[in-house]
């Protein structure tokens, strides 16, 4: 289990920072994304990675982190998803202005073969 997860959140990075250094913004904001998934879930496997473990305290259960979940990288994740969308929302009102202002969607606001 924890291989797969590493994995995705190493496909999910490289992607991530791949996209972002691409030269026009729906690429950078897509690479943002992806980069912001990969953190999301590195965020959320940092928290122990239990199925069927309870996530909160129950009587006659030992007050130790080896029968619980941690649930603060749950709220951090669930955090985070707020903020990239804001985020992501964000970016997309600054690219269509750059694209109305500039006429193309390149980072730098000139076409690669200027």
């Amino acid at each position: 289990m924890e291989e797969v997860i590493a994995i995705a959140i190493g496909v999910l990075a490289a992607s991530g920072v791949w996209l972002i250094l691409r030269p026009r913004t729906y690429q950078v904001v897509m690479g943002l994304c992806l980069l912001s998934y990969g953190v999301n879930l590195f965020i959320f496997s940092m928290g122990s990675l239990f199925i069927g473990k309870e996530p909160i305290i129950k009587d006659g259960v030992p007050h130790d982190l080896l029968n619980y979940t941690d649930p603060l990288p749950q709220a951090l994740v669930l955090t985070a998803i707020v903020i990239s969308f804001a985020m992501t929302a964000l970016f997309l009102v600054v690219l269509l202005a750059s694209r109305g202002l500039t006429g193309n969607d390149h980072v730098d606001g000139r076409e690669l073969g200027e």
